[in-house]
């Protein structure tokens, strides 16, 4: 594991624009033992989806609607603290921010095109269900030894 393994790719060819990444550092809680009081491992990256320029007006615009209940100002935050290690939260904080943008923008799914069932379909159904009715009509007669 050397430097980070950027760039992350949010969808197709677009990157996530690492000179747009805002980095903050601060203690974390959890795992780590006296380790956690010394170092500063827990990742706050933050992005600015509103200022951007690296994604395309279209994407920026999906990205906004949304993330919205995200946004502060227009900046979505993601933190990571699950790891010991800075290295590794920092790694965890972009691959998650690459993941919730790739997400944000995607298109829309396409509209469902109503199909209906075949009538051969339909026909075998009903005649294995008044098949079914005819055995169970035929079972409860009474008692046999009468």
């Amino acid at each position: 594991m050397d430097d980070m393994s950027g760039p992350y790719v949010i969808r197709g060819s677009v990157p996530l624009p690492e000179a747009e990444l805002q980095w903050r550092f601060s203690r974390s809680s959890g795992p780590g033992g006296q380790h956690v009081n010394t170092s500063d491992s827990q990742v706050e990256l933050r992005f600015d989806v509103a200022k951007t320029e690296a994604l395309p007006e279209v994407w920026k615009q999906r990205a906004l609607e949304r993330l919205a209940p995200r946004l502060v100002d227009g900046v979505v935050t993601v933190r990571s603290s699950e790891h010991r290690s800075q290295w590794r939260n920092r790694e965890t904080a972009a691959v998650r921010l690459a993941a919730l943008l790739a997400e944000a923008t995607a298109p829309p799914p396409k509209p469902r095109k109503p199909t209906r069932i075949p009538r051969g379909i339909n026909e075998r159904r009903l005649r294995e269900k008044k098949q079914r009715a005819e055995t169970k009509r035929g079972r409860g007669g009474g008692r046999a030894w009468d």
